[in-house]
């Protein structure tokens, strides 16, 4: 019989072999992992999220059909509403002001009103965050940067992989990861949550035609709340966007109603003005005289004249209860 023999140069038996090497670094999970995590959130929340994506179907198709003042309007209250997301607590007024104008009183952090008026402009057009993150965000590197610093774009480009690598999730989904990933990402400035709202806003409504953002915050920033595992973010997101999305459409409910009554009323009136300030009150929130003169076109003297009109018929109402810098809303 005879005997087998190994070969010197093959490796005997992993059990003949005792492991007295120290353990090694463990290889770090991918920054893309994360994205299972959010997929199986999506599975469980899925009849929630078919319901909240139907309320912004409707929203994009009632924003497709109805007039472009619409988008700017809710626009305009949802920047507002985002703002206490910093403690910035951004008024309706100064904010109109502030866009339509420039205009700022002392009491005013001008810094607080660029952020949010920044978020008016994204929140009302222009290339998405899909396109260039930096350039939507208005964020570049300095050119003298050293070389040891961390750039910006190399943060932005490993949260835009995840992203990417998220692709078959639903765009709410996206949005909502996107969200809370922003500030592991170093992404944010100081705290500063608005540019992450504002980006998954754009985000979530993506696939829309009517309407360039997902109203997150008109309902309460409940939903923005980071705490939890993603099943838990998904689902506080999916329900704060749904109560954003009640009041959005209330809101055109209301300002739908009253445009046509105006517009009854206005039967009467004649000249350019009347028409054109009942266009500008659908659109803003909140009106000052200045502000309408500005938008319009037409004389101090006209617009205060009109203005006094629409009061009197209680088709607006002056906000302030002062006798200057006096600012007027739509009676809805």
């Amino acid at each position: 019989m005879v005997k087998k023999m190994r070969h010197w140069f093959l490796p005997g038996p992993l059990e003949e072999e005792p492991d007295d090497l120290p353990p090694g670094p463990r290889a770090e999970p991918p920054d893309t992992a994360v994205v299972d995590a959010w997929a199986k959130a999506e599975g469980v929340h899925a009849a929630r999220l078919a319901r909240v994506a139907g309320r912004l179907g409707a929203l994009d198709d009632r924003l497709l059909r109805g007039p472009e003042g619409w988008r700017h309007r809710l626009a305009f209250i949802e920047a507002a509403d985002l703002s206490w997301l910093n403690g910035d607590r951004v008024s309706s007024d100064r904010l109109a002001l502030w866009i339509s104008m420039r205009l700022s009183g002392a009491q005013d952090d001008p810094n607080a009103l660029a952020r949010i008026g920044w978020a008016v402009r994204r929140l009302t057009g222009g290339p998405g965050p899909k396109a260039d993150l930096a350039a939507f965000l208005d964020r570049r590197d300095p050119e003298n940067i050293e070389g040891s610093a961390e750039r910006f774009e190399d943060r932005a480009g490993g949260w835009q992989d995840v992203m990417t690598a998220a692709t078959d999730l639903h765009p709410i989904t996206r949005a909502c990861m996107g969200f809370h990933l922003w500030s592991l990402a170093g992404l944010g400035q100081l705290g500063d949550q608005v540019e992450a709202a504002v980006t998954a806003a754009r985000i979530a409504a993506s696939d829309g035609n009517g309407t360039i953002f997902a109203p997150l915050a008109m309902g309460g920033a409940g939903g923005l709340r980071a705490s939890g595992l993603p099943s838990e973010r998904l689902a506080r997101w999916l329900d704060g966007m749904n109560s954003a999305l009640l009041a959005a459409m209330r809101n055109l409910d209301e300002i739908e109603i009253w445009d046509a009554r105006a517009e009854s009323a206005m039967l009467q009136l004649s000249g350019r003005t009347p028409t054109t300030l009942r266009s500008i009150l659908v659109q803003w929130p909140l009106i000052s005289a200045p502000m309408a003169e500005a938008l319009s076109g037409a004389s101090r003297a006209a617009v205060q004249r009109n203005l006094t009109w629409l009061e009197e018929q209680g088709l607006i109402r002056e906000m302030t209860g002062q006798r200057r810098f006096r600012v007027w809303s739509a009676t809805i």
